[in-house]
């Protein structure tokens, strides 16, 4: 893949849920190698539906999805060769209870990427460290707070070196006090070169690391800029309101 050419391209995407719901219509999006994108909006807009899009966890109807140069269709070879690109991290943290935190790690590096258990192990006190929770490597997922399981997910992401980082609501289901450690954790990663889009709706994230910030309503990219120009000098209605409910702007 050409340093110019996009590492995500959505073209004229739709995507229905049954006949009635129409979630996703007609998106066009170019995501940039090391981009950071954070996309916002009300809830029921498409935003997590999007993103899902991204590593074939919902399928779509129409268009074109191509992620790192390879087109995202029913072949089941494409979509492994496209997950082993893709980290995810959910607004749950989707952690098995009766392994420890190294356990949780290892497990997809070991059976999915056939890597040696001690090199395994070696990753993952890697990311741990990265994330600044490696002295919780011996715990279970239920001993730790939210925003510890939390950084706990995006690192066992990271064990799979991933290229684009996707992080759907990953504060939301945390206590306030627990969301600053997470954001900050996304703040340093950001600063590493990785792609990333992020569904939040916590917004002086999207001012300290997004190169561009995108506006969802009704399935449909509403407006996109950089997060001076967007926050700042919000081109439509829509975003002003939003932005008015979201932030008192």
């Amino acid at each position: 893949m050409s340093n110019d050419e996009p590492i995500i391209r959505f073209d004229k995407v739709n995507k229905w849920y049954g006949n009635a719901f129409h979630v996703l219509r007609d998106i066009d999006l170019s995501v940039r190698k090391g981009e950071r994108i954070v996309i916002c909006g009300p809830s029921g807009s498409g935003k997590s539906t999007l993103i899902r899009c991204v590593n074939a966890l919902e399928a779509y109807q129409e268009g074109q999805i191509s992620v790192d140069g390879i087109a995202l269709t029913d072949d089941v070879k494409a979509v492994e060769q496209i997950r082993k690109q893709v980290g995810m991290v959910f607004q749950q943290f989707n952690l098995f209870p009766h392994l420890t935190v190294l356990e949780n790690l290892t497990l997809a590096p070991m059976w999915v990427g056939h890597v040696p258990r001690k090199e395994a192990e070696e990753r993952a006190m890697q990311q741990l460290t990265r994330v600044r929770i490696a002295e919780q490597a011996k715990k279970y997922p239920l001993q730790l707070s939210g925003g510890q399981q939390q950084r706990v997910a995006i690192a066992r992401a990271l064990c799979l070196t991933p290229k684009i980082m996707l992080f759907d609501e990953p504060t939301s289901a945390l206590d306030p006090e627990m969301i600053k450690e997470v954001l900050d954790v996304m703040i340093e990663l950001a600063g590493q070169g990785i792609t990333m889009l992020c569904v939040t709706h916590e917004m002086g994230f999207a001012k300290a690391v997004a190169d561009r910030v995108i506006f969802m309503d009704q399935g449909q990219i509403v407006e996109q800029n950089d997060p001076h120009n967007f926050f700042d000098h919000p081109q439509s209605d829509r975003t002003k309101d939003f932005l008015a409910k979201i932030i008192g702007h």
